[in-house]
């Protein structure tokens, strides 16, 4: 029983720490972090996404703290109706991630 109970304690833990490691960021956080110079603006943001896939539309975006760095996610939806999830070191403007959407 207490190999059970061990096994249930790693598991919870494990789950509980992969939450913890991002955490999303509301408007008025984003906003003084913009402001302070720590991120890009959300303009400069949005532009190197769309730069990625010319002619799309943002659908959605989202800034998130991962391991003490600043994450800007977009969603996208290209001229032939493909979605696109980018994501983009909020820092530097670097796009980390780039993948289509099935």
């Amino acid at each position: 029983m207490n190999k059970l109970t061990a096994l249930f304690a790693i598991t919870a833990l494990a789950a509980t720490a992969g939450v913890v490691q991002a955490r999303d960021l509301g408007p008025d956080e984003a906003l003084k972090l913009r402001d302070a110079g720590t991120i890009q603006s959300f303009e400069k943001l949005n532009a190197a996404a769309i730069a990625k896939h010319p002619g799309s539309k943002i659908e959605e975006t989202e800034l998130e703290e991962e391991y003490g760095r600043y994450i800007y996610q977009v969603e996208l939806r290209d001229a032939q109706n493909v979605q696109w999830d980018l994501e983009l070191d909020a820092t530097s403007g670097q796009i980390l991630k780039d993948h289509r959407d099935d």
